[in-house]
């Protein structure tokens, strides 16, 4: 029934004190002012303003709607200058979530250099194994998660950052570790060292191990890539962690790393997101910059759904 417009011009009126000012100020003509305030009154069936008053004086109910725009028309103009700011990618929030721990070293480098280009943007990351995003992402809670496991959920749009090579590592001086590949065989009388999520969703298991119809010897769990490669280092079982994830550890020369099967074994990293905000400049920026990410390297890509974790 009372619309912003009408909250406006009452509050131009009130600060102007006559018809001719407030409408000079809300580029309206006296006539089509005149009108609007009219229909207003109709509207409530009320006055509200004392017409035979020098200056303009407000009825008791004009001054109601004059007390009530002054309690919204401030929250709404703020709203407004932060949407604003939104679509400019000057404000917002990036809430990053992921199961998908190891990424953890390339993530953060990212963000420092996001942050230069955003530096307006509340940002936060959780990346765990453990972790099931999309659920949170659907409720609004977060706003991008970082996975290999695409799942097609209703409301989501996937962004695919890139591609790897899964490799098996091992200590250094693992029997193993002169081996050019591994196969499911190689793997039987060994601890399996993976992170704690369902079996089905490890690559090393769907992928690899279960086509040949092979279990290891033993599975152990842990959260850390860190942790996983470290035990990997001590001989205290094997792992499967994407190429990247390797790097440091390899070139220190605690662990050795091996192709699973003679052509090797491939994922692909994906960024989800709310499907109305892919264009929004804040998101949109951290997931162009996710795909051109300078520390990757691209081995092979491959054209099927990723169904696994690693």
């Amino acid at each position: 029934m009372v619309d912003l417009r009408h909250l406006r011009t009452l509050t131009a009126l009130v600060e102007t004190g006559s018809l001719t000012a407030a409408s000079v100020r809300l580029h309206l003509t006296q006539s089509a002012l005149s009108h609007q305030i009219k229909e207003l009154e109709e509207r409530l069936g009320l006055a509200l303003i004392n017409r035979g008053a020098r200056p303009l004086k407000l009825t008791y109910a004009g001054q109601m709607l004059v007390d009530l725009a002054g309690q919204i028309l401030p929250r709404v103009d703020e709203t407004l200058a932060g949407m604003n700011r939104l679509a400019r990618g000057a404000a917002g929030r990036l809430y990053i979530a992921g199961e998908c721990h190891s990424c953890l070293e390339w993530v953060l480098p990212l963000l420092a250099r996001y942050r230069e280009i955003f530096p307006g943007i509340e940002l936060d990351v959780v990346l765990s194994a453990s972790l099931d995003p999309l659920p949170r992402l659907l409720n609004g809670s977060l706003d991008v998660v970082l996975t290999p496991d695409r799942r097609e959920l209703p409301g989501l749009s996937w962004h695919r950052l890139f591609d790897y090579e899964l490799k098996l590592v091992v200590a250094a001086d693992h029997a193993l570790s002169q081996h050019s590949h591994v196969t499911p065989d190689d793997l039987r009388g060994e601890t399996l060292l993976v992170y704690p999520v369902n079996r089905a969703r490890l690559d090393i298991f769907t992928r690899f191990l279960w086509p040949a119809s092979v279990e290891p010897a033993r599975v152990r769990q842990a959260e850390s890539t860190t942790l996983l490669l470290e035990l990997a280092a001590l001989a205290q079982g094997v792992a499967v962690l994407p190429d990247w994830a390797c790097k440091t550890a390899l070139h220190e020369g605690r662990i050795s790393v091996l192709t699973l099967g003679s052509d090797g074994l491939f994922g692909s990293l994906w960024a989800s997101i709310r499907e109305a905000e892919t264009e929004l400049p804040h998101i949109k920026g951290f997931v162009d910059a996710a795909m051109q990410r300078e520390d990757t390297v691209t081995t092979r890509r491959y054209e099927h759904t990723l169904g696994g974790y690693d």
